[in-house]
């Protein structure tokens, strides 16, 4: 077929050349559908529609569809998102759907952005990833291009995702194109994170996709494109990124718990440590919480048959992490002669990052239950979430020194505890800081900080 009498336009597999089709891309000839409109969806297809003006998002929540339609955005703390979304719901390059069928039906590209989830009992559930893949391949047609920005434990698109897609579209495997081209983005930073903070990876299950896969994330993002092998490759690069966090923590929280033993400030020998261009220590802290790095290390333990001791031992460390926190307040305690079953603690901080309302895996939440579970009376402060369904009382953060509290502890470092009158929590309460936020000196009382130990 000649370039001339191509029609519709294709992406994968296409004769046309380059030029033709960014072109088509560009000018919003090669319809876009996002499948999942949530914190990292919603971003992904605003940024998709600034490009091309042509951009469908799919979501199952039909207010999330409904307010994207009015301009409206569902996602809080995202600088610029808002008006983003307004201005690309109002000129028509972004709409929403509740029927998945029909966008992708409609769509020649596909872009997949929904959460992999994981079991009750740590294994990675693809279900609702595949469910989303069934969706595309009813309206899959030769020439389409599928992306995958979703985190998959490593060989999903290879074994997993592209027999699905060529089962339910009944295409043959040089038909379409599918590639895993991984979200590099953080909460609070997501719109800059996907016009190109980080470098974009993409890797296809062969060339053709790894080629279209690159040239649509070129016209994206403002940062390079990095081709990698194959689509497991790429798969690889997200899960390692995650897991590399994940036992670095690990790393800092045990170091942390020798502060007392060794009578030194441990984030300080960690800083100084850290001016040898190959070392790096992460931060020491409650834990590690959030939607991605408790999870990705399940994606190799409970994926793959090849053992992973250090991430399972890591893993350990960061989920006992929560509970040290505890165990330092009951020593605190019990050095002034007074026991944590009793005793009325406040906890500052539910979400698992400053910032982000997000409870997912919190070390905040943790404390809070292990607090209960030691009997302590259990009070939680937090600006975005609350404590439903927790063992705490919710209280807001101009109420603590209302208390009488036994003792508070700063699990997540949120700008509105900066408020908080320390003059009216009462001198003897324990104070533990499990992120080096406070001033000691500026609360005229002592601090436990995690890592540097009493203050």
């Amino acid at each position: 077929m000649s370039e001339r009498t191509e029609v519709p336009p294709r992406l994968y597999a296409s004769n046309r050349h380059e030029r033709a089709r960014r072109e088509a891309f560009r000018e919003g000839r090669l319809p876009v559908t996002v499948y999942g409109l949530g914190k990292m969806g919603l971003p992904i297809a605003a940024v998709f529609a600034e490009a091309t003006g042509a951009v469908t998002g799919v979501d199952v929540d039909e207010s999330v569809v409904a307010g994207v339609n009015d301009g409206e955005c569902h996602v809080a703390n995202e600088p610029g998102l808002d008006d983003l979304v307004a201005e690309t719901a109002a000129d028509g390059s972004l709409s929403a759907t509740t029927d998945a069928a029909a966008a992708a039906e409609a769509a020649r590209i596909h872009v997949i952005i929904v959460p992999t989830l994981i079991t009750d009992d740590d294994r990675p559930d693809t279900s609702v990833v595949t469910s989303v893949a069934r969706d595309v391949a009813s309206g899959l047609s030769p020439g389409d291009l599928v992306c995958v920005e979703s985190t998959l434990p490593p060989g999903t698109c290879r074994d997993v995702l592209g027999p699905l897609l060529r089962f339910e579209s009944g295409l043959d495997a040089d038909d379409f194109g599918l590639a895993f081209c991984p979200e590099r983005t953080s909460s609070g930073r997501a719109l800059a994170d996907v016009r190109g903070t980080h470098p974009k990876v993409v890797g296809g299950l062969d060339r053709e996709a790894t080629r279209a896969a690159e040239l649509v994330y070129d016209e994206l993002t403002d940062n390079e494109v990095i081709p990698v092998a194959d689509a497991t490759t790429a798969e690889a690069v997200k899960v390692f990124e995650g897991l590399y966090r994940d036992v670095n923590i690990a790393l800092a929280n045990e170091l942390a718990r020798f502060t007392d033993e060794l009578g030194i400030d441990v984030r300080e020998a960690i800083d100084v440590a850290n001016t040898q261009p190959y070392c790096d220590i992460h931060t020491p802290g409650p834990g590690v919480g959030g939607h991605c790095i408790p999870y990705y290390p399940y994606f190799v333990i409970n994926w793959l048959e090849t053992g992973a001791p250090l991430l399972s031992r890591a893993r350990e460390v960061n989920d006992a992490t929560p509970t040290h926190v505890v165990d330092l307040l009951a020593g605190e305690l019990a050095d002034r002669g007074r026991d944590l079953d009793g005793a009325t603690v406040v906890v500052l901080g539910l979400a698992y990052r400053a910032g982000v309302a997000e409870t997912r895996a919190s070390p905040g939440v943790d404390i809070c239950r292990a607090l209960a579970d030691r009997g302590a009376t259990v009070y939680a402060s937090d600006p975005l979430v609350d404590a439903d369904g927790l063992a705490a009382t919710d209280v807001h953060h101009d109420e603590v020194g209302a208390l009488d509290a036994d003792a508070v502890v700063l699990a997540t470092d949120h700008d509105e505890f900066e408020a908080i009158d320390w003059r009216s929590v009462p001198r003897s309460a324990v104070v533990i800081d499990t992120r080096d936020a406070l001033d000691a000196d500026a609360l005229d009382r002592d601090v436990y900080v995690v890592g540097r130990g009493r203050r």
